[in-house]
């Protein structure tokens, strides 16, 4: 999968990408991921990418032709892209999000700076995200969270095929506890069903332990979560031991 960066500052997009799953992803040559300098396509002895705003005011204003004449030119060579602009204003980025763009064969996000930028820029993109109520200083960090996102999902990424799936949010609800070596440590003790070795009853502990997390700390996201009679069940189950004091 493609994944490419418009940009006033390339190297800002290095070094997240460099080591850890993605860089040996990139390695692999399961992804590819790169940022071009959005003053290449930039007309003039200066190179000038942006200017002030109509109407007065501060800041200064990412200009429209630069972006739209190396959106053609990324848009003429390889496979068409699904350009995202980023942006306070877009969709706020979700999981089924990434999920839907890791479907795609190759990305390309546009990153703002300063002011912002011309209106018309809004035309020339697919789609528009944010990842969060918050201002950044440029659309780079966004772009880069999305492509983690997404580039997890893409297939041979992630060491495990099952870790994506049972992630928070992969299914509506956060995650389930972990547990690792020591068995206890500082007088906390794993619970016992998850030395049982038995399965069956680990997955149901799993399940519930899913539950009574998304309920305690996120209650909104059940409101949208595909969930099982049994689901059901323990979800009252669980409201009772809430009301009572039970954790």
């Amino acid at each position: 999968m493609i994944f490419e960066l418009l940009t006033l500052f390339p190297a800002l997009c290095d070094s997240p990408f460099a080591d850890s799953i993605l860089g040996k992803a990139v390695d692999k040559g399961l992804i590819d991921i790169s940022a071009h300098n959005l003053r290449d396509w930039a007309e003039g002895r200066h190179k000038i990418t942006d200017d002030t705003p109509y109407g007065g005011g501060d800041g200064m204003v990412l200009k429209p032709e630069p972006v739209a004449k190396a959106l053609d030119d990324l848009r003429s060579s390889g496979p068409r892209p699904r350009v995202l602009l980023m942006t306070p204003q877009g969709v706020p980025f979700r999981q089924h999000h990434a999920q839907q763009l890791a479907k795609e064969e190759r990305l390309v996000f546009v990153c703002g700076r300063y002011e912002g930028f011309d209106e018309r820029i809004r035309t020339l993109v697919d789609d528009e995200f944010s990842i969060g109520d918050f201002v950044l200083t440029g659309g780079e960090l966004a772009a880069m969270v999305m492509i983690d996102a997404v580039a997890r999902l893409v297939p041979g990424v992630l060491g495990s095929s099952g870790s994506a799936v049972s992630d928070s949010h992969a299914d509506g609800l956060l995650e389930h506890p972990h547990y690792t070596r020591p068995a206890t440590f500082r007088d906390m003790a794993v619970p016992d069903v998850l030395l049982s070795g038995n399965h069956g009853a680990i997955e149901r502990w799993r399940r519930r332990e899913q539950l009574r997390r998304t309920l305690q700390r996120r209650p909104d996201l059940l409101e949208k979560a595909v969930l099982s009679e049994q689901d059901q069940r323990w979800l009252e189950e669980l409201r009772q031991e809430l009301k009572s004091g039970v954790k």
